[in-house]
């Protein structure tokens, strides 16, 4: 299992319109694709110089998958939100490969 995770800053001018979205329209976009278990939004708690840190965790359950869900679906995706925000916010992206899970 691994998780696809989108940290990102978001400018104080859009932070509720921008969480708002991506509750409302973006997060479940992504999840119609097919690919992804499950989410999880979260606020990183670090104060910024300015804006406000989200990491947006999706868990999926193989690399193959996660490269065919970027190949047929990020770019689009991504630039919804690039048009939508333009430059006020910052993203990037890691994969973590899940060793152990429990509760």
């Amino acid at each position: 299992m691994f998780i696809y995770n989108v940290t990102v800053n978001v400018d104080d001018s859009i932070m509720e319109d921008w969480l708002s979205w991506m509750k409302l329209n973006h997060i479940p976009d992504v999840m119609a694709t097919g690919f992804f278990r499950e989410y999880r939004i979260s606020r990183v708690m670090v104060e910024e110089e300015s804006g406000e840190t989200f990491s947006i965790q999706y868990t999926v359950d193989s690399l193959e998958q996660l490269k065919a869900y970027q190949h047929q679906h990020a770019p689009r995706l991504q630039k919804e939100v690039k048009d939508r925000y333009g430059d006020r916010f910052v993203a990037f992206r890691t994969i973590m490969e899940v060793l152990q899970h429990g509760a």
